[in-house]
């Protein structure tokens, strides 16, 4: 709409955010609106879809475990799915924020659902080996294992980077210096949900899964593709460092 002027009026809440248009949709799409709860991030926009895929995801791999009696084992694909799932909310938390108080809350929340997510993950890294020692087993012979040890690692590197960064930029030099590596940091995230997922595909294809769980690839795959539609439309291409 344009004034009595002649210019066209601004809103408020898209106003200055241009260089952070989606990459998919109009500058403000993906935003959170001023004076809104935080909380709508986490449904705002296509994060709906990426909820539908996350807690399809969860449910799905959840039930196939509990359907069976529980052992040992049973607590790896259970804490790597809740970990999947908070890591998840940590993005969509955050990705709508764009004013400094929504990006400082924001952080916050994305580094607790993070600091979650990585405990959660860590911790069926660390029953599943214990688990093969008690039963002599094999470590990391499958490509499941073998991916899965890279996303651990992946993912415990960008959770540390992320914190470091915001809470303690002195590591890399200063404020400045630790702001410049931010866009990288948002990369990895992406790839590292990306191997998460890819390593729940393979993980379809493991003899126990195939044996007892029988968690099937396609809905596992349906249920990623959801995830992903939600969470990359969403992705700000100025946070990237990518001109409109």
């Amino acid at each position: 709409m344009a004034s009595t002027t002649g210019v066209p009026e601004s809103n408020p809440n898209t106003t200055g955010r241009s260089e952070d248009e989606p990459l998919l949709g109009r500058a403000g799409d993906a935003s959170q609106q001023r004076n809104q709860s935080i909380a709508f991030n986490l449904v705002l926009g296509t994060a709906i879809l990426a909820q539908a895929g996350i807690w399809i995801l969860t449910a799905t791999i959840w039930a196939s475990v509990f359907i069976h009696p529980l052992i040992l084992f049973s607590a790896h694909p259970l804490l790597n799915s809740f970990g999947l799932l908070l890591v998840t909310q940590a993005i969509l938390i955050l990705q709508p924020t764009h004013t400094p108080s929504q990006k400082t809350s924001g952080t916050h929340i994305h580094a607790a659902f993070n600091a979650l997510g990585v405990l959660a993950l860590l911790a069926g890294l660390i029953l599943i080996e214990y688990n093969k020692i008690g039963h002599g087993g094999s470590h990391f012979t499958s490509p499941h294992a073998v991916l899965g040890l890279v996303t651990y690692v992946v993912f415990a590197v960008q959770a540390a980077v992320g914190a470091t960064q915001y809470y303690v930029p002195g590591v890399y030099g200063g404020v400045e210096r630790a702001k410049s590596i931010y866009k990288y940091h948002r990369m990895s995230g992406y790839v590292v949900l990306v191997l998460g997922l890819a390593t729940v595909c393979a993980a379809t294809q493991t003899g126990f899964n195939k044996g007892t769980l029988h968690v099937r690839l396609w809905a596992v795959i349906v249920a990623s593709v959801l995830l992903l539609a939600g969470v990359l439309p969403r992705v700000r291409k100025g946070k990237l460092g990518i001109k409109s």
